[in-house]
């Protein structure tokens, strides 16, 4: 008898500025929308334990997509994107899940990222507050400078070296094969797409100056910080919580920059009441 996950995976077409993209997608379970998003330079492959996990689908219907240009959504046939740098914008950005919500008829759905996942869950809190219900920011801070640089994306890097780096951002304590997959993932990304990603990771993303301004009684507002990210790290994340009001931290002691995929168990344990603050009604 064959074994199968309980995710399923199709493409939608999704109109950006004037571009049609087709945007693929995995989905599990029932009930609330809840829209995943990947980390830089990655796909939407790293939310896979969570889309297999009962305690997250009997109550919301998850969602993990491939940002355009990344795993399995492929560039747009519609413009000659090999003839320009890839560079992600945080309007470009914040877009992709809005127009996935309106496409897939999502009712205020909520929202969790990780990464620049992270950054942009408070990017919507900021900026589209009415779209979601709540957003879920894991290793999310005000702004995280610097990282934008050619070495990124050079004949001379392999991707390989990409991974590794990316290694070095899990907990030595993480499952040894699942922080292998991890960087396995990154190893398999499009060579201008982690370079181009850090563009709205390390300078579009910056709340030094706005945080505040979000407002949580139009949405509700968590951020989740892994101990051993050096990249975006739990104080910073905490420090961002702390300016604004209403929302929540939670400090993730055993976890790095990829909790959902580096030790989904553990994260579980972390995000689960999170979800249950979420499904119960008010």
């Amino acid at each position: 008898m064959a074994r199968f996950d309980s995710s399923t995976g199709r493409y939608v077409y999704l109109a950006i500025d004037g571009v049609e993209y087709r945007v693929y997608f995995e989905e599990a379970g029932a009930g609330i929308p809840l829209l995943l998003q990947h980390t830089a330079g990655a796909d939407g492959r790293q939310w896979r334990h969570v889309l297999e996990d009962a305690g997250v689908t009997s109550k919301f219907r998850a969602i993990a997509y491939d940002l355009p240009y990344h795993g399995k959504s492929l560039p747009p046939d519609g413009k000659r994107w090999w003839a320009e740098d890839y560079r992600l914008t945080k309007d470009f950005l914040m877009k992709v899940p809005l127009t996935l919500s309106r496409e897939l008829g999502l009712e205020r759905p909520a929202f969790m990222g990780s990464s620049i996942g992270g950054h942009l869950a408070i990017d919507l809190a900021l900026h589209h507050p009415e779209a979601f219900r709540t957003v879920i920011g894991l290793e999310a801070s005000a702004a995280t400078p610097g990282g934008y640089q050619d070495i990124w994306h050079h004949p001379r890097i392999s991707n390989e070296f990409k991974a590794s780096v990316m290694y070095g951002l899990m907990a030595p304590s993480s499952p040894e094969a699942l922080r292998h997959e991890t960087s396995w993932v990154y190893s398999q990304g499009a060579p201008p797409t982690f370079k181009g990603d850090l563009y709205y990771y390390s300078i579009d993303h910056d709340l030094t100056k706005t945080a505040e301004q979000i407002d949580t009684s139009k949405v509700a507002v968590y951020i989740l910080c892994g101990e051993y990210d050096w990249s975006s790290t739990p104080a910073m994340a905490k420090a961002l919580a702390d300016r604004i009001k209403g929302a929540h931290y939670t400090g993730m002691p055993g976890l790095g920059h990829f909790p959902m995929s580096e030790n989904p168990e553990l994260f579980l344990q972390y995000i689960r009441p999170v979800l249950d603050e979420i499904a119960t009604p008010a």
